[in-house]
């Protein structure tokens, strides 16, 4: 399906400059929107077949005048009983027949999905729940939709991967505001599973937001398979793109567990995690061997334990895609590939220990401490008979411990390329049989030097090349954090208080005055400043205020967003004429208050007031006819441009309420006195 290398990256669709697609977006990428993911991975099978017959076509042209590769692969020196130069020389990696000798790599498709209208329901919400002129977001709504369809083709680089990001974070925003907990919103996502092509929709977000994790992921996938792994540079970023792949699956896995896509299941995330860190594991050997490998003896230990490395990751690869129900729904030639590269880099792990022990013998001054110490550690037990030491000094056990690691590497050989020829998709893909052809014939040729007639029963049975790296891959997680995503809907106030969660009543217009000066309540919160101690006598409280509203607007400005410092300002400007408030109340449970409290007096110029309260709550709950009062105490500062002493502290009195309620109006405890007499 998607076994193969994908192309060289395309150039980009866009000029520098032009502004039509969005950036991370490119919608030619797509090569064909059908309902089923197996129609379009044909079509882009027959894409890619175009594409590598035109690379085989620009390689042969190259090539014309250069000698055969396998001439070049193939030790023909006389005796050949040594390797010259490099296992992994330049000749092997020839420049201009690169492609060639690249092992394919496992990409993942992107989920499709079928477009989604928010608009409607998006507009009777906003009427609904907060009471606001939905076509005032008409915009909003559009972005939010053409984001989503941008996401349908992301461009196959980092671009991309923000894109999606971003709408990722986005989507966080779209369900705090618009998707309570409580009810369907009536908005039908539908995804399609991204390797067997069924169908899944769902009402609620959990899916869109899974769906756009899982792409996340597969475009990571993507990435690493596309760079160029003939340079340092691309095998590190190809390292880095399956690692972040890794780690963009695995957080699927452990945050939306209940997906009812099969391809995002607990068990199938688990087995392309491993998936993902056996090719960066592979990466990390390819980018070992890429300046080509010197025959020393230690240089070897270290390529052989690394190649056992990727082969023993690939190995349990393919054991977990081999259990139920993983088996039934895995791409067959995944399986295969996860089996041939297990035996293939089990087998030149064992060519690397044979080579070690047939082409270098301990020579006079060696190091034999540590070249013993290095051997020890290829095995988790020696073969039955032999020491570390002893192997090293006796030439013949050399030679027959190491034609028996080559025998090894044959049957490991053997068994890969039988495995491809078991798989049709395999079979078609020549670059891999061109590889493991070589590295066959090249275990091949070293045995048939070393061969002699009674091997079959002087063999011993050597046992598997203990794994170990200087490099061990690890799941890297997704950095949402570096991605700038801004709510779309933010006009509609603080997440932290409109929000579908909570339910508040319609704006209430309060119009009130200052009354020498005093407002009648004070303030505290920042976006959105609510209102708390209110005298119940004043004109504010007569029109409909309460404690603890939220005010929205002061004279048709919006005030959702605004501190307490900037209410106040706005307050003190509209001070000598008829102020309109609006107010809203939360109708859930009792709203939490901020710990920032402000009053405002418009008798004193550029004075903002701070008031700490200290609530004695020692109650004396068994005399009930007792009614202890709240002391309050005040603190506030500020600055006189008339050069007249503004009061700093203000202590209001203690009140006693024994008596029926006076209705005469009490002195207000909310105005700020400017005269020294209030010390």
């Amino acid at each position: 399906m998607t076994d193969t290398l994908l192309p060289a990256a395309p150039q980009p669709l866009e000029k520098e400059g032009d502004s039509y697609f969005r950036k991370g977006c490119n919608p030619l990428a797509q090569t064909g929107r059908s309902k089923l993911q197996n129609q379009r991975a044909a079509l882009n099978q027959q894409i890619l077949k175009a594409v590598r017959m035109r690379t085989g076509a620009e390689n042969l042209l190259k090539n014309a005048s250069a000698a055969p590769v396998l001439v070049v692969l193939v030790d023909t020196s006389p005796g050949g009983d040594h390797v010259s130069g490099t296992l992994f020389s330049s000749s092997f990696y020839n420049k201009s027949t690169a492609e060639t000798f690249t092992i394919p790599l496992i990409p993942l498709g992107l989920k499709e999905t079928k477009d989604v209208d928010f608009s409607v329901v998006l507009k009777d919400f906003i009427l609904e729940h907060y009471s606001e002129d939905s076509y005032l977001y008409e915009d909003e709504i559009a972005d939010l939709m053409d984001l989503r369809q941008a996401c349908r083709t992301p461009s196959r680089d980092e671009a991309g991967v923000e894109l999606l990001m971003s709408y990722f974070i986005q989507l966080g925003f779209v369900e705090s505001r618009f998707f309570p907990p409580t009810r369907q919103m009536g908005i039908l996502f539908t995804w399609y599973d991204s390797l067997t092509g069924v169908p899944v929709s769902q009402q609620n977000l959990l899916l869109e937001k899974a769906s756009i994790l899982f792409n996340i992921g597969a475009l990571y996938t993507q990435i690493g398979t596309r760079c160029n792994r003939q340079l340092q540079a691309g095998l590190e970023s190809a390292v880095d793109a399956f690692q972040r792949a890794a780690g963009v699956l695995n957080y699927l896995k452990e945050t939306f567990t209940h997906t009812p896509s099969y391809d995002m299941s607990p068990a199938m995330l688990s087995v392309l995690v491993k998936m993902m860190l056996a090719q960066a594991q592979e990466s990390v050997f390819e980018k070992i061997c890429l300046p080509g490998l010197r025959n020393e003896f230690f240089m070897l230990v270290k390529v052989a334990q690394e190649a056992a490395k990727v082969g023993e990751g690939y190995r349990q690869l393919h054991a977990a895609m081999s259990q139920a129900p993983v088996k039934e729904n895995i791409p067959y030639s995944w399986a295969s590939l996860a089996c041939v590269k297990a035996h293939h880099y089990g087998a030149l792990a064992h060519y690397f220990v044979a080579t070690l022990l047939i082409d270098h013998q301990l020579k006079p001054g060696a190091d034999e401490d540590h070249q013993e110490k290095c051997l020890s550690q290829l095995y988790g037990h020696m073969p039955e008979g032999l020491t570390p030491l002893a192997t090293l000094k006796n030439s013949h056990q050399r030679l027959q411990l190491g034609k028996s690691h080559l025998r090894r590497a044959i049957t490991h050989h053997e068994e890969s390329v039988r495995e491809v020829s078991l798989c049709k998709k395999l079979r078609n893909i020549e670059v891999l049989q061109e590889v493991l052809s070589v590295a066959h014939q090249r275990s091949q040729l070293k045995y048939t030097q070393h061969q002699e007639d009674d091997d079959l029963l002087n063999l011993i049975d050597v046992p598997d090349i203990v794994s170990k790296t200087e490099r061990e891959v690890e799941i890297r997680l997704p950095q949402f954090s570096k991605v700038t995503a801004t709510d779309f809907f933010q006009k509609l106030g603080p997440l932290s208080v409109f929000s579908a969660s909570k339910r508040w009543t319609p704006p209430r217009s309060i119009h009130f005055t200052a009354e020498e000066g005093d407002l009648g309540f004070t303030l505290r919160g920042n976006s959105p400043v609510q209102v708390h101690f209110l005298d119940p006598y004043c004109s504010a409280a007569l029109a409909g205020a309460k404690e603890g509203d939220y005010i929205v607007s002061i004279q048709n400005v919006d005030c959702k967003w605004l501190t307490v410092s900037e209410v106040m300002k706005l307050l003190k400007s509209f001070s000598e004429v008829d102020i309109e408030m609006k107010v809203v109340s939360l109708l859930d449970s009792i709203s939490s208050m901020h710990n920032k409290c402000a009053t405002y007096s418009v008798g004193m110029q550029k004075t903002y007031s701070m008031i700490c309260l200290a609530i004695d709550d020692d109650d004396d709950k068994t005399d009930k006819t007792k009614k202890i009062s709240k002391k309050l105490s005040f603190l506030s500062w500020g600055t006189n441009k008339n050069r007249q002493k503004s009061a700093s502290t203000l202590c209001l009195p203690s009140v006693g309420v024994t008596g029926p309620q006076v209705k005469k109006k009490l002195p207000s405890p909310f105005s700020i006195l400017s005269s020294d007499s209030s010390l």
